[in-house]
Formats: structure tokens, C-alpha cells, sequence
């Protein structure tokens, strides 16, 4: 860059920052860096300023903090990828999967029940227009809650994609391992970033929780039976706000034990609901109504995504709140899902009932949860509003958090 060009970009940052050092850099990195301090409280306002006198040359500002110092960097503005040049892959990734998860939600007629734990293609065939139920619900959720995100990026004009959703018949017992979009840019600052996060959990729990309660209405109770050899089933695990949902409904801690063992309610629950065990056989439960099911994955579904770590709308969240400390919960995440996997066994005293379910997630997070998406502007702080509601996002996890998420037997 020439001394002249660069001595009007100077300018342009002098006009809300008083640099102390100023530093030419190599065009791949960094065209200029300036350590200093700002000339005003706003650094939101600053930012938009000094964007708009900087994007004739074809640069980018950002605002940074080295050791307690505030940093501006000017950066060349990166090319922004089509977000939607293969729209035929979102169309049909998202039927696939509605198809997907409709066979997941096949309502059998006894009759054409067979006499082991496997139905032939041909019978879930047949009987495909009965997951109707179980596939809205489920879709509608999991599109509520990409939307959310989408949504909220096209009002803050960054660059995604439309949701992908994954079909997975047979691999997940919901027909599906989710949605996803993909952001083509970076987010203004950390308020932005927080709006993005939040969008598709609230969205998605506006669906969820209407589909739950809708659902439980059209459920009825019953035993909990031991099913013959050769048949397989599971139990849905419990979260507090599921737990609350069910006695709402029903006016019933559920499920309900035949034998409490000897123990106090609140430590037999405290051991069923670390632990799932023992299952409570002859005991009285809920028998889920494809649409309650729906609605029960999609608390799950929204508790995982809040998971404050990472890329995952938790971690913009908890990102927004504390910053850079941020990074401090991904070991301690990673310790809670461990001591998951083991308390069962250790609670039951059997080796059989380790849990294997936060296994996959526990990967998941080692690939997403120790990176994150840093806005251009690192230094805008949340408005009092927007701490507010991220406190609450996290109380909402913890209440939607299930420790136990299904049950074999």
C-alpha cells in the first residue's frame, strides 16, 4: 500500500480512535494495525463508521483486544460464496428426510406385527402415510428452528444457506440426525452473533413445546411391560421441564414406580433421573402418542444445540456473555458428559448400565465445542436486554438438559 493511501486510512481511523502505535502489515494478513484507545464509549457506532469509510478501498475493519489493549486491524473484504447455487440439494435433502422420518413414525397395525423385533421394509411400506403425525411434528420443529437462525441472518444481512437436513432411516430412531445452516460471513459484533445463536432454540421451542403438550393430551397411560425375546424397546429419558410437562398433564410424577425400593421420593428420582435405572417394569408411564414423541425430541433436540460451548448456539451464547472465558466451559462440558457416561453404572452398582448415549456427542463436541465464530467486531459488549436473555437460555438448558436421553431394554 502507498504512504498516501495509507495516510488516509489513518484518517478515517482517527476520527474515533487515538492510536498509540500504528503498524503497516503484509496484504495477506493485514493491510494496518493501530493499539490505542477509543474516542467514544459506542464502540457499535465507531464500528459502522470506520466500516463505511474503509469499504471504497475494499477493506474490512476489525476490533480486537491484545492484553487489555484495543486493537483495530484493516483487513482486505474476503469474497462471500453463493449461499444457495445448489438449492436443489437443500429440496431434496428435505424431503428425503420427511420421507425418512414418516418411516420412523410407521403406526403398524398388530395384525401385520411380525413375530420378532424387525419389520420388513415392505410392511413400513405399506403402512408409510400413518407417520404422518410423527413426521410433521418432528419436521416442523427442526424447520422452526433452522428458519429461526435464517431468518434472523438475512435481517442482519449475513450471508446462509438454507437449512440441510440429514435423513438417517434406521440409523436414528427419529429418521433424521438434524439440520444445520451454514453462515457465508462473519457476524458484525457479538450482539448479532447472540441474535443468530438464540433465533433457532426459541423458534424451535415456540413448536416443541405446543407439539409436547398436544401430544402427552393424546397419550394415554399405561404399564410399562417386559417385552418377549427377541423384542426390543426404550424409554424416553426425563429433563425437568419434561418431567413438569407430564405432571402438568397428568398430575403424575412419570413414570411411576411400582416399589419406590425403600428409598425417599426425592432420592429414588434423584437415581432414576442420573441414572434410568432400574427400569420401573409394571410401573405406569406415559405411551407416547407419535406426536408427544415428536415434541420430546424436539426439547432434546434444542437442549443439545444450547450446549454452551463451540460453534453450537449455546456457545454463541455463552460467547456473547463471558467473552473469551467463554472457552473455560468446553473442559467442563467435556468432564460432565464423561461422568455421565459412568454414573449409571456407578449409581446401579453393574457395569451393564454404563451409558453409551453421550458417547457420539462427546466426539461431536470434541469437533465442534473447542472452535468458535469471532464477529469483526470483538469489543461491542450485549445491551442489558440481550444478558437478560442469555442468562435465561442457559436456565432453559439446564431445564432441558436429559441426562439419560433413552433407555434400552
Amino acid at each position: 500500500m502507498s504512504f498516501p493511501e495509507l495516510e488516509v486510512l489513518n484518517g478515517y481511523v482517527s476520527r474515533i480512535f487515538r492510536a498509540e502505535d500504528v503498524t503497516a502489515g503484509a496484504p495477506r494478513q493485514w493491510i494496518a494495525r493501530y493499539r490505542g484507545h477509543f474516542l467514544t464509549e459506542d464502540t457499535d457506532a465507531a464500528y459502522g463508521q470506520l466500516a463505511e469509510l474503509v469499504k471504497p478501498h475494499g477493506l474490512t475493519p476489525l476490533f480486537r483486544s491484545e492484553q487489555g489493549v484495543p486493537v483495530i486491524y484493516l483487513v482486505q473484504t474476503p469474497a462471500i460464496p453463493s449461499t444457495n447455487a445448489r438449492l436443489y440439494i437443500n429440496v431434496a435433502l428435505f424431503v428425503l428426510t420427511s420421507l425418512s422420518v414418516m418411516l420412523m413414525g410407521v403406526d403398524v397395525p398388530p395384525e401385520s406385527i411380525p413375530a420378532h423385533d424387525s419389520f420388513p421394509l415392505d410392511v413400513l411400506l405399506r403402512n408409510l402415510l400413518t407417520g404422518w403425525p410423527f413426521a410433521l411434528s418432528m419436521m416442523g420443529i427442526l424447520l422452526a428452528h433452522e428458519m429461526g437462525h435464517y431468518i434472523a441472518c438475512k435481517i442482519y444481512g449475513v450471508p446462509a444457506t438454507l437449512p440441510f437436513f440429514i435423513p438417517a432411516p434406521f440409523m436414528s430412531p427419529l429418521g433424521t440426525l438434524g439440520a444445520f445452516i451454514a453462515m457465508r460471513g462473519i457476524p458484525k459484533n457479538k450482539r448479532i452473533l447472540f441474535d443468530i445463536g438464540v433465533a433457532g432454540p426459541i423458534a424451535g421451542l415456540i413448536v416443541a413445546v405446543p407439539v409436547l403438550f398436544l401430544g402427552l393430551r393424546l397419550s394415554p397411560l399405561g404399564p410399562i411391560q417386559q417385552l418377549p425375546d427377541g423384542y426390543s424397546g426404550f424409554l424416553e429419558g426425563n429433563s425437568l421441564f419434561y418431567l413438569f410437562a407430564k405432571y402438568a398433564v397428568f398430575g403424575k410424577l412419570l413414570p411411576e414406580p411400582v416399589s419406590y425400593d425403600g428409598l425417599s421420593l426425592g432420592l429414588y428420582w434423584l437415581r432414576y433421573f442420573l441414572s434410568g435405572q432400574p427400569i420401573p417394569f409394571n410401573g405406569l408411564d406415559v405411551q407416547l402418542h407419535p406426536v408427544a414423541l415428536a415434541g420430546w425430541a424436539g426439547l432434546l433436540v434444542t437442549a443439545l444445540n444450547l450446549v454452551p460451548v463451540g460453534t453450537l448456539d449455546g456457545g454463541h451464547v455463552a460467547y456473547g456473555l463471558f467473552g473469551e472465558k467463554a472457552r473455560r466451559i468446553f473442559p467442563l462440558a467435556m468432564s460432565v458428559l464423561i461422568a455421565l457416561m459412568f454414573l449409571p453404572a456407578l449409581l446401579t452398582f453393574s457395569l451393564g448400565s454404563f451409558n453409551f448415549s453421550w458417547l457420539l456427542w462427546a466426539f461431536i463436541l470434541l469437533w465442534l465445542g473447542n472452535v468458535r465464530t469471532q464477529p469483526l467486531d470483538d469489543l461491542t459488549e450485549l445491551d442489558p436486554a440481550r444478558r437478560v436473555l442469555g442468562y435465561g437460555m442457559l436456565i432453559v438448558f439446564l431445564l432441558l438438559f436429559t441426562p439419560i436421553p433413552m433407555v434400552a431394554y
